[in-house]
């Protein structure tokens, strides 16, 4: 894995300043709590498009985490880390499966109000163990260049799915 990693790397590195899987991943955190603060800042109100914007974000962060990202951690990481990337895993899953629910319904609709704070719960959640948890976990167990070489790799599938999350991890 970590030799594919290099290869596919080197493609993409057009000798940009590369950043941290990490940093790139917690800058996406930063952005979705952005938007959840937006939301709460309206609790009673319609947040369809607010929501538009968050299930974009959500939907390109965990793609880059579950094809890039996680698949090198559950092979080089150790047992407690390979724990916390299933569970990851398993997060992920409820969270989609509430932004399919929510994907039509009416912002007015009350349950559609109701699923948007379980979601922002439970991304808040999983954010903190992200953070809390796995990032220095990963610091310790992957060194710097692997670092940076799956943050190259987050970047380019970013840019490639043509989402925000790319242009701002970017600095575009």
């Amino acid at each position: 894995m970590s030799r594919m990693v290099d290869s596919v790397a080197g493609i993409f590195g057009g000798g940009e300043e590369s950043q941290d899987a990490t940093e790139l991943l917690k800058a996406d955190h930063d952005r979705v709590d952005a938007l959840f603060q937006k939301v709460k800042a309206n609790e009673d109100g319609n947040n369809q498009e607010t929501f538009q914007k968050i299930r974009q974000e959500l939907e390109i962060h965990t793609h880059v985490e579950e094809q890039i990202f996680y698949p090198n951690l559950l092979e080089d990481g150790d047992e407690e880390l390979q724990k916390i990337v299933r569970e990851g895993l398993e997060e992920h899953g409820q969270v989609k499966t509430l932004l399919v629910e929510m994907g039509s319904m009416s912002g007015d609709d009350e349950e559609f109000k109701a699923k948007l704070q379980v979601m922002m719960e439970n991304v808040e959640h999983h954010v903190q163990e992200e953070e809390g948890e796995m990032f220095p976990l990963v610091r310790e167990q992957l060194d710097e260049q692997m670092l940076t070489r799956l943050g190259s790799l987050i970047t380019a599938e970013k840019a490639r799915m043509g989402g925000q999350s790319a242009r701002s991890a970017s600095g575009s």
